[in-house]
């Protein structure tokens, strides 16, 4: 064997199997297929600035090397993780060598681009404005959170999405079957066995292929069939995508919330098994339902909030998994709850009038009295006390700064407890309407 066919070897099969043809790329229709704009520039050998992102093992890193080969580009790879600004100018060096020496524009590829910070990123402005080099960046993070605008500004995001099962499939027969570069053809896999693999892989490529090699190893090792070993080498990490503060982390928090405001406790039961399984801590998961009875089902009935708190209490005192039940428990109830929004609403309204507003002086009626320099000063005076009047209420009295004094933030739904409260809130109205005694009119 050749120094060369020994390195080839030595390398992981999820690397020796890239498709080297744009025909070979296995998923990404929505960008790939004929006709489409990204495959249409790559065809005309007239690549663009862009960022690519997608979960792992989709293919970010093979399409930057494919658009590099089909536009007769050098291709510069560079990881955000290990290189910083002086890595960025020796590229950019590089770029305008092969220009100058040979005609040929340069591919710079970075991948997990977003771990950059500003001043790397701001690094390759110029040269991308001037062409020095089309900029490819690959990440896994939101680029709207994660990229600088003016970055951004110079590029197209492009979105790629994990693989279906039927697509890792693919690439699993042509690692099996492929004789130079993959498993060549020593391995048969039932097509169960492959549907598991397919499945479990979650979306990524490289997982399955990463699973695959290990099982073939084990396999000639232990002289097992390949299924033998899959199961074996997949029995610890079969685990579903979740990045744990990223951007797919706060996607499941957010379906979890609006499953529960729609009132589908099966969905809502699902989303909460999924952040559960990804490793989500269940006193996070807990505080945000905690948000949610208050924000979405509020004064509509008032136990959600109680149950939600003691759900979190049940967490904090037994862990897990006695405590995650507590929480399901409280998500479904929130789920079926009658719903409403209208403290969170008028909590919001009231608080931007205090940022427009400013200081606005308590009214006098309203001040405290304890001492007699506070009641020289007419603290107090005229308050009247509601208890002493007819049904506790005093009909007309403000209780508002008179910049304010038609201020009205809380609008009760007809749901559940709430619509009781609204029928009250009107008997009220009318009590003051009718009283003729309203302050600052």
């Amino acid at each position: 064997m050749t120094e060369s066919a020994a390195a080839d070897a030595r390398r992981p099969l999820a690397d020796r199997l890239r498709p080297r043809r744009l025909e070979e790329f296995v998923g990404q229709a929505h960008l790939l297929a004929a006709g489409k704009p990204l495959r249409a520039a790559i065809e005309r050998g007239q690549p663009h600035s862009m960022v690519l992102w997608g979960p792992p093992g989709t293919g970010k890193t093979t399409l930057a090397e494919l658009m590099a080969g089909a536009c007769q580009a050098e291709f510069i790879r560079l990881s955000a993780v290990m290189a910083g600004v002086r890595e960025v100018r020796a590229a950019v060096e590089r770029a305008q060598g092969f220009w100058r020496d040979r005609q040929r524009r340069t591919l710079l590829f970075v991948d997990e681009v977003h771990r950059f910070n500003k001043g790397q990123q701001d690094a390759f402005l110029p040269y991308v404005e001037d062409g020095t080099l089309t900029f490819v960046g690959a990440t896994t993070e939101n680029p709207g959170f994660a990229l600088n605008n003016a970055l951004l500004s110079r590029v197209r995001v492009y979105v790629l999405n994990g693989l279906d099962s039927g697509a890792i499939g693919q690439v699993v027969d042509r690692a099996l079957a492929d004789s130079e570069r993959g498993l060549g053809g020593r391995w048969a896999l039932p097509d169960a066995a492959r549907e598991r693999l397919a499945r479990a892989a979650d979306g990524d490529a490289r997982r399955a292929l990463t699973w695959l090699e290990l099982a073939a190893e084990l396999a000639g090792a232990q002289n097992l069939t390949l299924e033998a070993a899959l199961t074996e080498v997949m029995s610890d990490g079969a685990g579903r995508r979740f990045d744990r503060g990223g951007d797919l982390f706060y996607d499941q928090i957010s379906a979890l919330h609006k499953a529960v405001r729609g009132s589908s406790p099966d969905a809502a039961l699902y989303w909460l098994a999924r952040l559960l399984d990804g490793g989500c801590d269940p006193l996070y998961i807990a505080r945000r339902v905690a948000r949610m009875a208050s924000e979405d089902i509020g004064n509509a009935d008032p136990r959600a909030l109680q149950l939600a708190l003691n759900a979190w209490e049940a967490q904090e005192r037994m862990g897990s998994p006695e405590g995650e039940l507590a929480i399901a428990q409280a998500v479904v109830y929130l789920a079926v709850a009658a719903k409403s929004n209208a403290v969170y609403t008028a909590f919001a309204v009231a608080r931007r009038d205090v940022g427009r507003c400013g200081t606005l002086e308590v009214p006098p009626h309203l001040r405290n009295a304890p001492t007699a320099l506070a009641r020289e000063l007419g603290h107090g005076d005229g308050y009247r006390y509601a208890h002493d009047e007819p049904d506790a209420y005093a009909a007309g009295e403000c209780y508002f700064p008179e910049a304010l004094k038609d201020a009205r933030y809380y609008r009760p739904t007809v749901n559940g407890l709430e619509g009781r409260i609204g029928e009250k809130l009107e008997r009220l109205r009318d009590l003051d309407r009718r009283s003729g005694r309203r302050r600052y009119r």
